[in-house]
């Protein structure tokens, strides 16, 4: 999470969606930087307006806006996959090597979800407490350019972004009927995807 208390702006960090590169463009002129643990640099929505607010209202006396990042759905998952068939994850649970995104994909719908899969979700990240604000900026992963322009303007900086924390490369080949299913079970977030301007 990056906090930019002047610009009255809270960067909310979705993960796999490309926040570490903004993290390091952007911690030199941030307020608040928060990298750790990975349960408060990825503080969601709802943990941020439980928790995070609150203090910059009282101590900031400062009503800030909310940005985040959103994945196509698939594409989010898929990044998922590839992360966790990384080297270090070699030989442990959460390991995804030498599985297919087909298999993946169909634990990650199980009502059980086994650990590999357990990754969360993004329209979840983004879902505001009962009675809380919404997101306030959210922009599409795909394309960039609304999101950069936003902060260079917002900011009065220039970024110059360069890739980290990326997945490994890979395939993530899927059956249609796997994504069909993936469709109809999670059509909550292409709603919210889709419903980004």
């Amino acid at each position: 999470m990056l906090v930019f208390t002047k610009e009255r702006l809270a960067f909310l960090a979705v993960p796999k969606t490309g926040s570490t590169a903004y993290h390091s463009a952007l911690a030199a002129r941030a307020d608040m930087v928060v990298t750790a643990p990975p349960e408060l640099k990825h503080a969601n929505l709802f943990r941020y307006d439980r928790f995070f607010r609150p203090m910059f209202e009282k101590v900031c006396r400062a009503d800030l806006e909310t940005l985040a990042v959103m994945r196509e759905p698939l594409s989010w998952l898929g990044s998922w996959y590839r992360y966790r068939q990384r080297d270090g994850l070699a030989g442990t649970p959460n390991s995804t090597a030498g599985m297919s995104f087909d298999d993946f994909v169909l634990a990650y719908m199980q009502d059980d979800t086994p650990g590999f899969a357990t990754v969360g979700s993004q329209a979840k990240f983004l879902e505001p407490r009962k009675n809380g604000a919404p997101i306030t900026h959210l922009f599409r992963y795909e394309d960039r350019a609304p999101l950069d322009r936003f902060l260079e303007e917002r900011l009065g900086v220039t970024l110059d972004l360069k890739r980290e924390n990326v997945s490994p490369p890979g395939g993530t080949l899927i059956s249609l009927d796997v994504e069909e299913r993936y469709r109809s079970k999670f059509a909550h977030e292409y709603e919210l995807y889709e419903s980004i301007r």
